[in-house]
């Protein structure tokens, strides 16, 4: 028989802790048993003397048990099913399009993503800009979707990882969040409950991360594969940079346009292109999907050009409630905001720095994001055209265009915009910064 207190007290004490005490604890979490207090006093301990690789693994899989853990054998799906998770950042739309482009190759993607954190945006607010469209089915109605259409978008249901739920509620209130086995164990319960066969991570480094710090962000990727492929799921990482906005947008309709933009085949966004393609690449390999690197990038290439990555995003949206006509006629559906004008270069330079949590909190105070939980959300503001690390401006050209409802909210956002961007005289030494640094795979 187990005791609650005495096992908090082992992992205060630093010692390591059994399969089954885990697995005693986070049962007690998911029924209430333990009380807040209890919860709060077992995350800290963890946070001040963290978990084996063992003690995760087995946190992570009781967490996934502790609900609705999804089967796609049932189906007989054609193909592979495959998920990719972001840690968050400031125009980071590629679930968006990588979704529909690994669908477009053969692979099934039931997507259960989140909503937007601090100054990081979420793609269930993204989505939400499209008239109608639904992020809560019913689990026949998603399953239906990743079989017919080969990929779905959607919200945690209540019935995944409950007991996760319960415990970073607590940690967020506990001061807690920022500990490594606790994120691996709430990321993956999630995803794992999800059915996968493989998965592949993006985990952020820079300015604009959930953990600004390379060796923090390497030991989250690392502790996250291994977890993945111990528990079954075949994983893998790349730490990509996001020191500046990864798409020329931020916001929700306006990152739903650049989508678009790039289904129907613009990718000149250079960093965005190079960071999906990285990601989706992985999704293929790592699913069986392409034998090679060279193989992966033209199957994806080929979903852009011949139409079908579009095609599929217009069947998931059509799917789950939105327009039937929306990729056709998106300008008619997405909010537009009031006021929309360029912020102007003050004077001649290079940009040398993008202070990418600074823009995505422009963007919050915008109402783009929210300052408490359950805020209401204007999808229409939002900044599109944004420069990149390294180019050359002028003076009085256009840094980016600014969406927002009212004036006074514009100038108040162009401010934070303008001490947001450095730009240094032309000529100054310049190294252009790498937008994947590393992959990370299980040993």
């Amino acid at each position: 028989m187990f005791f609650p207190q005495e096992i908090i007290r082992r992992k205060r004490d630093g010692h390591a802790l059994s399969v089954a005490e885990v697995q005693f604890m986070v049962d007690g979490i998911t029924t209430g048993q333990l009380s807040d207090s209890q919860v709060g006093a077992f995350a800290m301990a963890v946070y001040f003397n963290g978990m084996t690789a063992e003690e995760a693994t087995a946190l992570t899989c009781a967490m996934r048990d502790s609900g609705q853990v999804l089967s796609w054998q049932h189906l007989d799906l054609p193909g592979p099913v495959v998920d990719k998770h972001s840690t968050g950042g400031v125009g980071d739309l590629t679930s968006l399009i990588l979704g529909p482009m690994v669908a477009a190759c053969g692979a099934h993607v039931p997507m259960i993503s989140g909503r937007g954190l601090g100054h990081t945006g979420g793609t269930l607010d993204k989505l939400e800009s499209i008239p109608g469209y639904s992020i809560t089915p019913s689990t026949q109605q998603f399953e239906n979707i990743v079989k017919q259409v080969g990929i779905a978008i959607i919200g945690q249901t209540g019935e995944l990882a409950p007991a996760d739920k319960r415990l970073y509620s607590i940690r967020d209130v506990t001061a807690t969040v920022e500990s490594i086995p606790l994120i691996t164990g709430s990321i993956l319960s999630k995803k794992l409950a999800s059915g996968l066969g493989a998965l592949v991570m993006d985990v952020k480094v820079g300015s604009g991360a959930f953990m600004p710090d390379f060796a923090q962000s390497k030991a989250l990727a690392e502790s996250i594969v291994t977890v993945a492929n111990a528990a079954g799921v075949r994983c893998s990482a790349l730490l990509t940079d996001m020191n500046q906005p990864l798409a020329p947008s931020a916001g929700n309709a306006v990152e739903i346009a650049e989508t678009l933009r790039y289904l129907k085949g613009d990718t000149s966004a250079q960093r965005l292109h190079h960071v999906t393609t990285a990601l989706a690449s992985e999704m293929l390999l790592s699913s069986g999907l392409a034998e090679n690197q060279q193989q992966a990038e033209q199957k994806l290439a080929d979903s852009i050009s011949s139409g079908a990555a579009l095609e599929r995003f217009a069947k998931m949206v059509s799917a789950l409630g939105g327009p039937s006509d929306f990729v056709e006629r998106s300008e008619h559906y997405l909010a537009k905001a009031k006021v929309v004008k360029p912020v102007l270069a003050r004077h001649s330079g290079m940009v040398s720095q993008l202070d990418c949590r600074a823009l995505g909190m422009a963007v919050v105070g915008l109402g783009g994001g929210r300052s408490v939980p359950g805020a209401a959300i204007d999808h229409s503001v939002g900044i599109n055209g944004l420069v990149e690390i390294g180019d050359l401006v002028d003076k009085g050209q256009a840094l980016l265009t600014l969406h927002a409802n009212d004036e006074a909210s514009w100038q108040a956002a162009a401010k934070q915009i303008q001490q947001a961007i450095t730009l240094v005289e032309a000529g100054a030494d310049f190294i252009q910064p790498q937008s994947v640094y590393q992959r990370i795979a299980a040993c």
